[in-house]
């Protein structure tokens, strides 16, 4: 498992950002989702932190990576936590949202490699 924490922009905003590959999905909390578009959904329950989260609410999350534009499904959720430091964390980026951008998390020197970031989309 790979976790990588930094900062990545959110409509010119820096949010703390956790990459973490044992997260499925990206979760964002509500000061990050009240500037991203936002709907209703069913409710969802997700195990995370520790405990059991429900959330009735999806965003579109439109960031920059290290310059790189990223656009994908998130879940609003209240609280995600804090890093091993304490700092709280505002955005946490799964697994799933990492395979689509080709993000991969090098926690030894911690830091992403997006050097297989997709230019273009290739659909078979």
């Amino acid at each position: 498992m790979g976790r990588i924490r930094q900062t990545i922009k959110v409509d010119g905003q820096e949010y703390w950002t956790l990459f973490d590959t044992g997260a499925r999905n990206t979760y964002v909390i509500p000061s990050v989702a009240q500037i991203l578009t936002t709907s209703q959904i069913r409710p969802v329950r997700t195990a995370l932190g520790g405990g059991v989260k429900e959330t009735n609410t999806a965003a579109l999350l439109e960031a920059e990576i290290q310059g790189h534009p990223i656009s994908t499904h998130a879940l609003v959720i209240e609280n995600i936590g804090n890093d091993e430091d304490g700092k709280a964390i505002e955005i946490l980026f799964g697994a799933l949202a990492m395979q689509q951008w080709g993000i991969r998390p090098i926690p030894d020197e911690e830091r992403l490699d997006l050097s297989h970031y997709p230019e273009e989309f290739l659909e078979f």
